[in-house]
């Protein structure tokens, strides 16, 4: 039951990650009496108490961090902290996992399946469990066309790296619990940064499109990697976090998969014209054949930002459709909608901007740091 003095208590992990983060500002927003526990790695509690400690008085009094590990046994807790969340918990968010593309196998293993099967004995233990909502992708389908549902998993599809394959693995797991566990799964598409700000923790997948114009010569005509007549389904964090709240709070969430996508996708195409647009530059009518366009993204410079270029080419590529009818029935409810691409696409290209020119100052800087070393001390 939760603690006394608050109506609710959650747990988040991957605390402090940006996705996490979120989620805890917006729990701490929404819900003025629910206490958060977040579980933090031993390398991560300075920052996690930072960002804690950012916080207003009154929110930082109900977020309590403690220092685990959720591919450990018992999330590498003590037992009086596991028996105490397994008392308290009534709402799980699992964050925690790998996401971008060029992860090594191993990595992405552990975290991404060993680290949600700790998750789910944490959940069989608790005495009150409401709803553990799992984190996933739609990117568990794989190379798969067509229309996906939000109760397809394992369809004979084939993978474009580890963290795909690794995070259906975990999917595997959480649909065996949902039998006797109260487990929502989120399966979000192309997540990109605040639809308001602009805010990202790392600049990868869409952000590969936005890096090549911004590369290009200003007087050039940009043509598009691959012919863009496929469906780019893109939701801004902001909406994600929103709704994978709201979901974890329907009574009807549990036991059911949920894709959080954009209900009216623009094709690849339109997207590369409106980054491009908004970016200053122009987009050519043609495009680069695939294979060619797979080429240009070992460009040096490029893999400096986004960490597996051609894993997103390859997603260019992929006719399919994320079919949401879960999603609808719960969102729709709570009011909670996805924002179109094209009211954001300029926040979103000038929080790019702004972050590759801080970058290349912060070069300068430090080349002009090295050039008066090497004045001061010729020997050196």
């Amino acid at each position: 039951m939760p603690r006394p003095g608050h109506d609710s208590v959650v747990l988040i992990t991957g605390f402090p990650s940006f996705v996490a983060r979120k989620m805890l500002q917006h729990i701490l927003a929404s819900e003025p009496r629910t206490l958060v526990y977040a579980v933090v790695l031993a390398k991560s509690s300075a920052q996690a108490s930072a960002e804690r400690d950012a916080l207003p008085p009154a929110d930082r009094e109900r977020v309590a961090l403690l220092e685990g590990d959720v591919t450990a046994m018992d999330l590498g807790l003590s037992g009086v902290e596991f028996r105490q969340l397994a008392r308290e918990v009534d709402r799980i968010h699992h964050l925690a996992y790998v996401s971008h593309a060029g992860a090594d196998r191993s990595t992405a293993h552990t975290v991404n399946v060993v680290g949600t099967a700790e998750v789910l004995e944490l959940a069989r233990a608790c005495a009150s469990l409401q709803c553990l909502v799992h984190q996933s992708t739609a990117f568990v389908a794989g190379d798969r066309t067509g229309t996906v549902y939000e109760d397809d998993l394992e369809a004979g599809q084939a993978f474009r790296n580890p963290v795909e394959e690794t995070r259906m693995r975990a999917e595997v797991l959480v649909r065996r619990a949902m039998r006797h566990l109260p487990v929502a799964v989120v399966r979000p598409t192309t997540v990109v940064g605040d639809s308001a700000t602009g805010e990202i923790d790392r600049l990868d997948g869409l952000y590969l499109l936005v890096l090549l114009i911004m590369a290009a010569p200003a007087d050039m005509a940009i043509p598009m990697p691959g012919r863009g007549d496929v469906p780019l389904n893109i939701v801004p964090i902001d909406f994600v976090v929103r709704a994978t709240h709201a979901i974890g709070l329907h009574r009807l969430a549990a036991r059911r998969t949920f894709h959080v996508a954009d209900p009216h996708p623009l094709s690849a195409r339109r997207v590369f014209d409106l980054i491009a647009r908004a970016s200053g530059r122009r987009a050519a009518r043609g495009h680069i054949p695939s294979n060619l366009a797979k080429a240009l993204l070992r460009t040096p410079g490029i893999e400096r930002f986004v960490r597996s270029p051609r894993a997103f080419v390859e997603q260019l590529m992929t006719p399919v459709r994320y079919d949401a009818r879960n999603a609808d029935l719960v969102l729709t409810g709570a009011g909670v909608a996805c924002p179109p691409f094209e009211s954001y696409v300029d926040v979103l290209v000038g929080a790019v901007q702004e972050r590759v020119r801080e970058r290349r100052e912060r070069l300068e800087i430090e080349a002009s740091a090295d050039a008066d070393l090497d004045i001061e001390d010729p020997l050196s």
